[in-house]
C-alpha cells in the first residue's frame, strides 16, 4: 500500500519547481492532497476465495512414507533413468529456451526500473570559426580565428508520486518470477516425460521377450500336434488351428519393436542427441523399485507446484499493471536539467565564470486522449480478472490431479495384484492340457484356450506395471516434483 507525501513535503516540492505556473502548482496541490488522503491500492493480490480441502480425497488409499525430494527419481532405483535425468536436466532444448526466456524478463525488469532512476548524459564540444580577411569595399583587414570548447552535463528524472513507474517495474519483476517458475514447469514436464518413455522401453521389452516365448511354446505345441497327426490321433485342422497361434503371437512382435524404437528416440529427443548415438539398455520393470510417497496437505501444494506459483507470479504482475494504469490518469512532473562550463579558451574552460546551468519543471496533465488511458485501464483490470480465474482453476486442476494420480496408484496396484493370480492360474492350466496333449488323453480345444488365455495374461500382467509405474510417475507431477525450496532469488528490476 502506497502512502501520499504529507502538506508540507508538497509546498517544499512546489516551491522547489521553478518552472510551473500558479494554475499548474495548484492541479499538483490537488492531486497531491488526494493521493494523500488514502492509498493506492496497486500491489494488493485479489482474494482469490479458494476452496482448500483438509485432506486429499483419495489420500486414505495410500500408505505414503516420505515426501518426494528434488531427485525423486532415485526412489526407482535404476542408474540407467538416474542418468538419463541428469542429462536432461543439463541438455535438454526446451529447458534451455526456458532458461533464455526468463534471462530476457530479467533484462525487461531492469529496463523497466530504469525509469525509477535520473537519466544522466553527458558531452563536449570543440568549434572552430574563421572571419573573411575583405571588406564589403574590397578594402583587406584582418581576419579572424575563433575557437569556443564547451563541456556539460544534462539530468531528467520524472517524479514517481503515482506509483506509475514503480508498478511497472513491480509488473516486470513478478514476470520475470513467473518465467522463473515457467522454466520450473518445462523442466518438471521434460522429466516426467524422461521417466515415461523409459518406463514404456522397459514394457516393450519385456512384452516382446514374452512373445517370443509364447512362439517358442506355441510352436513346442504346434510339433506335439503334428506327432499326434501323423499318429492318426489327430486332424489337419488341429494342426491348421496351432499353426495359427503360432502365426498370431509371431505378427505381435513388429508392432511392439515398433513402439521400442520410438519410445527410445523420444529419449533422445529429451536428451538432445540424435537416436544413433544413444544407447538405452533398458532391462526389465520387474527390476525397478516400486517408491513410496506421501502426497502432504493440500496447501502445501499451493507453494510446491511451480504452475500454481506462476499463475500467482503472473497474477502479481497484471495487479501491478493495474497501478500503473490507473497512474496513467494522474498529471506526470518531469524535471530536467543542465549544466556546464563554456569558454573560447581551453586553459579556462573550467574556471567559474565559464559556468552555465539551467533548471526546469514541467508539469503534464492528460486531458482528452480519445478514451486511450481509461481504455487502458479497463484492459488491465479484464486481464487481472482473467489471469485470477486461471489461477483458481489451476489450484483446483492441481487438486484433481493429485487425487486422480492417488486413485490410479491404487486401482493399478490392485490391478496387478489380481492380474499376477490370472497369470498363476492360466500357466497352471496350460501345463496340465500340455501334460494331457502329451499323454493323448487332451482336448484340442482345451489346449488352444489355455494357451491363448496365458498367452493374453502375461501380456495384460506388463501392461499392468507399467500402469503402475506411469501412476506414480503422474503422481510425482501432480505434487510439482520436489518438495524443496529451489527458486532463485528473483531479479531486482533496480
Amino acid at each position: 500500500m502506497r502512502q501520499g507525501l504529507p502538506g508540507g513535503a508538497v509546498d517544499g516540492w512546489l516551491a522547489a519547481v521553478p518552472g510551473l505556473n500558479r494554475a499548474a502548482r495548484w492541479l499538483a496541490a490537488l492531486c497531491l492532497v488526494a493521493s494523500s488522503a488514502g492509498c493506492l491500492l496497486t500491489r494488493d493480490l485479489p482474494d482469490p476465495a479458494l476452496d482448500i480441502p483438509q485432506g486429499y480425497k483419495a489420500a486414505r488409499l495410500t500408505n505414503p512414507d516420505a515426501p518426494p525430494t528434488l531427485d525423486w527419481w532415485r526412489g526407482f532405483r535404476s542408474p540407467e533413468l538416474t542418468t538419463l535425468m541428469d542429462d536432461a536436466q543439463t541438455v535438454n532444448l526446451d529447458v534451455a529456451a526456458a532458461t533464455a526466456r526468463f534471462i530476457q524478463a530479467d533484462a525487461q525488469a531492469r529496463i523497466a526500473g530504469a525509469a525509477l532512476l535520473p537519466s544522466l548524459s553527458g558531452g563536449g564540444q570543440e568549434s572552430y570559426s574563421r572571419t573573411s580577411g575583405s571588406s564589403a569595399s574590397g578594402l583587406s583587414i584582418g581576419g579572424r580565428e575563433v575557437v569556443n570548447y564547451t563541456s556539460s552535463l544534462s539530468a531528467s528524472y520524472e517524479l514517481d508520486f503515482w506509483g506509475k513507474n514503480r508498478d511497472a517495474a513491480q509488473a516486470a519483476e513478478e514476470t520475470a518470477v513467473a518465467n522463473r517458475f515457467d522454466r520450473d514447469v518445462v523442466a518438471l514436464t521434460t522429466l516426467t516425460s524422461v521417466a515415461n518413455a523409459y518406463f514404456q522401453v522397459l514394457a516393450s521389452q519385456d512384452r516382446i521377450r514374452t512373445a517370443e516365448q509364447n512362439i517358442a511354446s506355441a510352436t513346442r505345441i504346434l510339433e506335439a500336434i503334428k506327432q499326434r497327426f501323423k499318429a492318426g490321433t489327430g486332424t489337419d485342422l488341429d494342426v491348421a488351428q496351432q499353426e495359427a497361434v503360432v502365426a498370431n503371437q509371431r505378427a505381435s512382435v513388429p508392432p511392439l519393436r515398433q513402439t521400442l524404437a520410438l519410445n527410445i528416440n523420444a529419449l533422445a529427443t529429451l536428451v538432445s542427441r540424435p537416436p544413433e548415438s544413444v544407447k538405452v539398455t533398458g532391462g526389465s520393470m520387474n527390476q525397478i523399485s516400486v517408491p513410496r510417497v506421501t502426497p502432504g496437505l493440500p496447501s502445501e501444494l499451493l507453494t510446491q507446484r511451480p504452475d500454481i506459483r506462476r499463475q500467482e507470479a503472473q497474477l502479481a504482475s497484471a495487479t501491478a499493471n493495474v497501478g500503473n494504469a490507473r497512474a496513467q490518469f494522474f498529471p506526470s512532473i518531469l524535471l530536467t536539467g543542465q549544466g556546464g562550463y563554456q569558454s573560447s579558451a581551453l586553459a579556462s574552460l573550467f574556471q567559474p565564470h565559464a559556468a552555465f546551468f539551467s533548471m526546469v519543471g514541467g508539469l503534464t496533465q492528460p486531458i482528452f486522449d480519445g478514451g486511450r488511458i481509461l481504455g487502458n485501464f479497463e484492459f488491465a483490470k479484464a486481464r487481472q480478472d482473467e489471469l485470477l480465474q486461471a489461477y483458481r482453476k489451476t489450484v483446483v486442476s492441481a487438486f484433481a490431479d493429485v487425487d486422480n494420480a492417488l486413485v490410479s496408484i491404487k486401482q493399478t496396484t490392485e490391478k496387478l495384484r489380481l492380474q499376477r493370480e490370472v497369470v498363476a492360474a492360466s500357466r497352471r492350466a496350460f501345463q496340465l492340457s500340455e501334460q494331457q496333449l502329451r499323454a493323448g488323453t487332451a482336448d484340442i480345444v482345451t489346449v488352444l484356450n489355455t494357451q491363448l488365455t496365458l498367452f493374453q495374461a502375461e501380456d495384460v500382467l506388463w501392461q499392468a506395471q507399467l500402469a503402475r509405474l506411469l501412476a506414480f510417475v503422474s503422481l510425482y507431477q501432480a505434487l510439482g516434483g520436489g518438495w524443496e525450496p529451489r527458486m532463485e532469488k528473483p531479479v531486482n528490476a533496480l
